[in-house]
Order: C-alpha cells, then structure tokens, then sequence
C-alpha cells in the first residue's frame, strides 16, 4: 500500500491508539455481533464509492434534502402571497320574537281599472307581512392586506431558500470528509493487523532457531523460552486488533446506511504519498469565501437581515386592506317556503380599502419597538458570530498546514530511521544465528524496527487525512491538493 516500507508489527501502545480513533462511537459497541459474515463476499469499495453510499443513505443528509425541499417549495410559490383570504359561511338563525316586513308585489293595472302609463302593463302593491322567526344566513367574505413587509417577506422566501442549500451542502461535505477519513483510518488498521500477523511470522521462525540451537547445545534453555513467550504475547494483540477491526467495519457500514455486519474490501490508496508545497497566505486568504460553514452562517445572517427589514417596515409603514363580502338572508321559513323564490331573499355586500398605521409601533418602548430592538442585537450578535468563525477556521488552516509541514518534514527523517532499523535488524539476526548476540537483542532490534515502520505508516495517513481536512477547511473539491 505505501511503497516505502512493508509491514511487520506494531507496540501494542501505538495500536490501541488507533483502535480509539478508529472506534468513535459509542452506540456500535452495543451492537449484536455478526453472524454468518463468511457466508457473504466482501463488498468491495472504492474511497469514491463509500462517499457515495453514504451520502445516498445518510438520515442527516435526507433530513437536510426535506427541508431544503420545503424552503424551494416556498420560494417558487411566493406568489401566492397576493391571493385573498376567502371564506363561505351559512347560518341557521331563530330570533326570540316575530317581526314584519315589507314585500312589493306586481299588480295589473288595467284589472284594477286604474290609468295605464305608457309602456308599463303592472304596477307595485306593497303590502306588510310576518316575517319567520327562522332564517337562513349565507355570506362570503374575502380580504386582502398588502404592506411594504409582504415584498421584503417575499425576498425572506429566497434567502432562506438559499440557505437552506448551503445548509445541505455543508452537511454534505462534512459527510464526505469523515467518511473518506474513516476510509483511511481503516486502511490504516489493516496495515497494523498485517504488521502484527508478519511480526508472528518472524517470532515463529525466530522460535524454530531457538529450538534448533537449545536442541545443539548452542544456546541456553532460556533462550527458547524467552522465544515462546514473545510468541504467545503477540497472540492477544492480534486478536484486540481484529476485534477493533471489526468494530471499525461495523462503524463503517453504520456511517454508509449499510447493515453493521457488511463486510468490505476496501481498494488501497495509491502507494505513494506525494507532500506537496503548501502556500499558507494563499490557502488562509481562501478561507472565508470557501469554507461551507463560513458560507451557512453568512447566509443565514442575510436572511436574518431580511426578517428585520420586514419586521421594521411592518411596524413603521402603512398598511392596505382591501376586503367585500356579500351576504343573503332568507326571510320566510326554511322549511315550508320557497327558497327559490327571490322576493323572499334580503341581499346586501360591503366593498371596502382601509388604509391604517399603527401608532402604537411608533413608540420605541413598547412591546413591538423593543422587539425590533431584540432583532437587530441577534443581527449583529450573529455578524460578530461571523467574524470569530472566520478567524477562527483561519487558524485552523494555519495549525492544519503547519502540522502538515511537520509531518512531511518527520516522515523523511523517519524514512531514514527506518532504513536504519532494518540494517540494524539484519544484522543482529546475522549475530544471532551465528551465536554472537542472544535473543533479548534480536527481540529489541526487531522491536525498533516494527516502532519505526508504524510510525511511517502512521504519519502518512496522518498526512492524507490533515489534506482533508484542509480541502474542508478551504471549500475547495476533495481531492484537489493532493491531485496537484
């Protein structure tokens, strides 16, 4: 996998830290354990791939997508602000007592024998009766209040509509970052379990040597057994790290949607680590333009900006209400008159424009003007909120950047090291077999030579996983630094 080294063994120190970083939460170790996970191929993934399971399958990620949804739908239907309130109402009404009114009837003017004007045939005979104390009431009512607030409210759907996207991206790629992290830290503990199992192979043959010399007189008794033990210890470090492998598979296929006894073939990284220059004032200059959350939290405070806006012009500009609604009432008796009949129906209607203001919300110590107040200090509470992100997601970068220097600087003087432990392995392993050095300095020669191979290893993750970070922290595409 890193074409520098091949593994051997870690100390046992140096895997139960990764094994803790690797582990995360806490909610997988109570999980059933796997069952029947050899009856099923591995599924085989590429660094690509997982990012896009578990942005397909991530519950955060659908929550995000709903509420964006909800936010679009909003703002494409913004019209529907100018559309009345209408509503239709009917009424059974009974009063406490009876009362009269006035109906015209059509009369034939010639049967009466009364003038006849020219063109008209009947007259009106109005006559007084009892009205029932039983009526129907039917009206319809429609209004509608337009103010500077409604527009300003209107731009609020958009805002928000556009934070809410930034709001999923970010989400989006946090996702993507931890996710492509998890995958790195996996390949790591896969190169730690193969130096261990390598390590056990060395100790078997180191053990076989041992036997063979005892057995010729060449070296004690206790040469073998201190031999054999190592042998044996190796064996439970083995075993904690397959245990922390599949926790971490678990955890895994947990973070990708996947059933937690999923088990995968991850595709290595490429061999080599490439260190790359890293222009600080550049990368920090990118910062506040880049970084997703630094972008969420700006647009949030431009819709926040807005609500204020609609909250002053609200409270301190007039406001237009239009409204009509006409209504009939059905005099006679609902249950034995004609209802068709329309000289039994009293119609009347109200059109009517209001222009008002509220004086009240001209006072800066009331209830709205301090509430106004309140508004614009969370504004600027949320501006100063800004500016600490910023500085503070800058110095990140600088720290991210300046670990990452160190790194590189430490993996090529571990390089060397390295180099060095395996001149110095071979060599004791020479004066070991020829009878020259005993078994505690092959053992400590073998150990420094599996610390130094860890480490290597170690710090070119480290220096995969700081780049992800630093693409994050920048707003720039996963793989963009480590692609120049």
């Amino acid at each position: 996998m890193i074409k520098q080294i091949r593994p051997h063994g870690p100390p046992a120190g140096v895997l139960a830290l990764a094994l803790v970083m690797l582990i995360g939460g806490t909610a997988l170790a109570q999980a059933p354990a796997a069952t029947g996970q050899g009856a099923s191929a591995p599924l085989k993934l590429s660094a690509d791939e997982a990012v896009s399971l578990a942005i397909k399958n991530n519950l955060t990620l659908e929550n995000s997508r709903v509420t964006v949804d909800t936010k679009k739908r909003k703002s494409d239907l913004f019209w529907n602000q100018f559309l009345p309130t209408i509503g239709v109402s009917g009424t059974l009404a009974v009063d406490d007592k009876k009362s009269k009114t006035t109906i015209n009837n059509p009369v034939d003017l010639a049967s009466l024998g009364l003038p006849i004007p020219s063109g008209q045939i009947y007259g009106i005979a109005p006559y007084s009766m009892d009205v029932s104390q039983s009526h129907i009431l039917g009206s319809i009512s429609g209004s509608l209040t337009i103010s500077f607030a409604l527009f300003e409210g209107i731009r609020s759907f958009k805002l928000d509509y556009q934070a809410g996207l930034l709001s999923y991206e970010t989400v989006r790629a946090s996702t993507e970052r931890d996710v492509r992290k998890a995958y790195n830290q996996i390949l790591l503990l896969e190169e730690q379990i193969n130096l261990l199992h390598e390590s056990y192979t060395m100790v078997e043959r180191q053990v076989a040597m041992a036997e063979a010399n005892y057995n010729s007189g060449l070296a004690p008794q206790l040469t073998l057994l201190q031999a054999q033990v190592s042998l044996a210890n190796l064996q439970p470090q083995i075993d904690q790290a397959e245990d922390g492998y599949k926790m971490a598979m678990a955890n895994f296929a947990f973070t990708l949607g996947l059933p937690v006894e999923t088990r995968f073939e991850l595709i290595p990284l490429a061999d080599e680590v490439l260190y790359i220059n890293l222009d600080t004032s550049d990368l920090i200059s990118k910062t506040a333009s880049g970084n997703p959350d630094i972008q969420e939290t700006r647009a949030k405070i431009l819709y926040a900006n807005s609500g204020q806006k609609a909250q002053a012009l609200q409270l301190y500009t007039p406001y237009l209400d239009l409204r009509y609604s006409p209504s009939a009432t059905f005099i006679m008796d609902p249950w034995k008159d004609d209802w068709g009949n329309g000289d039994y129906w009293q119609k009347s209607g109200t059109f009517s424009l209001t222009v008002g203001l509220s004086l009240n919300n001209l006072l800066p110590f009331t209830k709205e003007g301090q509430g106004l107040k309140d508004t614009k200090n969370g504004v600027k509470a949320a501006n100063i909120g800004l500016a600490q992100l910023i500085r503070g997601t800058e110095m990140q970068v600088y720290n991210t950047i300046y670990t990452l220097e160190r790194t590189r600087t430490t993996a090529d003087a571990q390089a060397a090291t390295v180099r060095l432990a395996e001149q110095s392995y071979q060599l004791t392993s020479q004066a070991y077999q020829a009878g020259l050095q005993d078994y505690l300095q092959v053992q400590s020669a073998e150990q420094s030579l599996h610390q130094a191979r860890v480490q290597m290893l170690g710090q070119q993750f480290d220096y995969r996983n700081g780049l992800i970070d630093l693409e994050y922290f920048i707003g720039v595409p996963f793989g963009t630094l480590s692609s120049n």
